[in-house]
This record gives C-alpha cells, structure tokens and sequence, in this order.
C-alpha cells in the first residue's frame, strides 16, 4: 500500500522512517516532507492545510492511506472532508474528526470534558474578552502562579505561568486583544499543578487501545529548565518515576474514562491520543490532551516501537486493533534538539548543515531542514533530533549529545542537560 503522512517535522520524519520498515507498505510519500524524509521516502511539495491538493494527489497516486502529523488538519477536519467525498471516502485518514480533534482545538471542551467524565485536572475558570472583570475576580481567588491558557491552537506558545497578580491581568487583556489572535478569544484559567510531568500516549480504533511508550520532553530553552517555552528541546523514554503501579493509575483514572466519553459523546475517535500528565505526589492529573504524537517525543517514543507501525495503523483503520501486535524494546531512548540561534524569538534561516554523515549510533531525526543547491539547510527553529538508544539512560545521552557536538550550522544550540531531573 501507498501511504501519504502530512508535515515536515521531526515527527513526520519518524513516522515515515518507521512506516518504511514495513513490508505492507509499498511507498511512503510525505507533504512536504523535509531534507530527511528525502532519505525514507518522496516528499510532495503540498501543504497539510491544502485538501484539495492532496486529494488529488491521493487519487492519482493510488494512495491507501493518509497519516496527519501535525494537529492543524486534524483540527480544521481533514477526517471529515474524506468521509464526506465519494471519491476518497474509502481512504482511511489516521487521526480523530473535527469534533474528536477538540480536545486539543480547545482547551474549553478538554477540561470540560474531562469535569464530566471524572478526569482528574487541575481546577479552571473559562472566560471570553467581555468577561475581563469575571476573569480578574476569579484570578483574585486563585492563589500564585497563574496558568493562563488560550483556548485556541496557539502554535504551542498560547500558555503563560506568571506569579504576578497585576501581571497575569495584563496578560489575559492582551490575550484578549489579539496576542495570539483568535485562540485567545477565549482563555481558560488554570490552577497550577506542583509536580513532575510526563506523556502518555494512547492509539485506539474507537473501541479498544494500545498504550504506548510514555516519555518526558523539555519543553525551556535554557539549561535547568529556564527561559522561553518551546516545541520541545528533547525527550527520554521510558520515564524512571512512571512505575507500573503509577501507569496502572493513568490507565484506570484517565485512559479508560477518556475513551469512555469519547463513546459516550458519540465521537468516532480513531488515532492518536496524547496525554499530557503531571505527577502530583504519586497521582495523575492531566494538563492537556493532543490529538497526534508529540515532537519530540515521537522521535523517543516511536523507536522504541519493535512491532510493525502500519499493521497497528491498519487496525485502527479497520477497527481490530485488539488483534493487532504491540512490542516495546526494554532499552531506553533519549533525543536531543539541535535549534536555530535566536529559537523560539527571531532566527535566520537558510545555514548551511554540516557533520550529518558523520553521525554514529544515533538516528538524526530531521525536523526544520530542506535540501537547497546540493546542500541540507536550516528551514525552521528546530532542526535536528538526534535519537540514541542504549541500556542505561547515562549512555544513551552521551551518544545523543557527542553527536550534538557533530553536527554543526551557524548559530547552532542545544540544552546539555536533557534528562538532568531523572538521575
């Protein structure tokens, strides 16, 4: 079978270096793909949000199946517009509906999902920019800091934590005004959680599930968890708190109650479920929910997978995956990002990548590059994951960041510190 995955990320890139492993999959095309989806793969120079485009290609590439990466045509209903065309109907698209997508689209349908199907979260108020003064009282009853969240998809940037009370009030007015444009119309207001976070990642057909791999990312640009939020600046898996007993937990108390409203508000859910988690003196609470795997977690999480990717798509596709085979290696897997100089603020693009053929015993996972003049270059913020396996978490890093050291580009940054709060 022909298969078509959307983005050009990290992300992208692992799924389709997996995809390609497998026997059941004649080709792996990827739009628009990127300097390393190149090397497993034929990248299309379409975007993920052009579904019109990509029926056409579908159609005329006899593809039989369509995997979104990112969350933003999951969200604006790439789903939907396959199921509603006679033409490609019968073409599987790996992800949730529009409204199965919500849970990520809008933080106001996540926490009230999650209050009514008993989930733990954080507590919250949901407020719109004619709410201010509403907004002001409830953050007057709250105690610092402030977990201010736009409800909208914010490109990952659409949380603010401040410990200031007049601050966290300016923010929300800005937030209102358009700071993130239309996310912003509404925010939700959070009470901080204390705790340890990690991912948990769930596929399911619409009925039954396979948990996989859990991972921790570091989300800060600088070393010790400081600074501007990110896409992510690395990732280990498996996580050492995250015991059997602590995952039993996540199964009972969030997995199973999610899947259970998801049946309950009649939403065909197939794809990928990411739970964001926060480790509260033993208990899970769940931060957020995506609707697809994380980056950079995908480029920890997916390696460690030994069984065949495609088959576990398939069933989803077909609604069996209880029948299908799920492995998991015991070694461990840690990735480091290498960034543009200035990310996450103003950075250039266009530098020139050297030392990539000379990586050894780490997988260089490509996620903002493109091939230019006989040369790979930077193309985004983040640029490179370099993922390692090994036995001891020790090991993996070290292999993971001697190769940081390899790979060069000008203005080139990575945290040296990755998994420095699980030894």
């Amino acid at each position: 079978m022909n298969i078509l995955v959307l983005g050009s990320g990290g992300r992208e890139h692992t799924i389709a270096w997996k995809l390609s492993q497998s026997r059941k999959v004649t080709r792996v095309f990827i739009a628009p793909g990127n300097a390393g989806t190149m090397l497993v793969g034929d990248n299309v120079n379409i975007s993920p949000e052009d579904f019109g485009a990509i029926k056409k290609f579908v159609v005329e590439n006899d593809i039989g199946m369509v995997f979104p990466g990112p969350e933003v045509p999951l969200v604006k209903g790439i789903r939907d517009f396959f199921e509603s065309d006679s033409e490609i109907k019968d073409v599987p698209v790996i992800g949730p509906d529009s409204r199965g997508a919500s849970l990520e689209g809008s933080k106001d349908f996540a926490k009230e999902f999650m209050v009514k199907y008993g989930i733990p979260t954080a507590s919250y108020g949901s407020f719109t920019g004619d709410e201010i003064d509403e907004a002001a009282g409830f953050l007057r009853s709250m105690s610092p800091p402030y977990v201010l969240k736009a409800d909208g998809l914010a490109a990952g940037k659409g949380v603010i934590i401040i410990s200031d009370y007049d601050e966290a009030v300016n923010e929300l007015k800005s937030m209102f005004a358009g700071k993130f444009g239309s996310a912003g119309d509404r925010v939700v207001i959070e009470e901080f959680l204390s705790g340890i976070e990690l991912s948990v990642f769930v596929i399911t057909d619409g009925k039954d599930y396979k948990i996989l791999p859990e991972a921790k990312d570091y989300k800060r640009i600088g070393e010790g968890d400081t600074g501007l939020n990110t896409g992510g600046m690395g990732a280990v898996s498996p996580v050492p708190f995250a015991t059997a007993e602590f995952l039993d937990k996540v199964d009972e108390k969030i997995v199973k109650p999610t899947l259970f409203g998801l049946m309950k508000e009649k939403i065909d859910y197939r794809g990928f479920i990411f739970i964001g988690l926060m480790n509260c003196d033993g208990e899970p609470t769940v931060i957020e929910y995506n609707v697809r795997m994380g980056d950079p977690e995908a480029e920890v999480v997916i390696p460690r997978i030994e069984s065949d990717l495609f088959d576990l798509f398939e069933g989803v596709a077909e609604g069996n995956l209880k029948e299908r085979t799920l492995e998991i290696s015991d070694k461990i897997v840690t990735t480091v990002m290498l960034v543009s100089g200035g990310y996450p603020g103003v950075y250039e693009k266009g530098k020139h990548i050297s030392g990539i053929d000379s990586v050894e015993g780490s997988i260089a996972f490509h996620a903002g590059t493109r091939y230019e003049g006989g040369n790979v270059v930077t193309s985004g913020g983040r640029v490179i994951a370099l993922s390692t396996y090994a036995k001891t978490m020790d090991d993996a890093l070290s292999g993971s960041f001697r190769n940081a050291g390899i790979i060069d580009f000008e203005g080139k940054y990575y945290r040296k510190d990755i998994g420095f709060d699980l030894k």
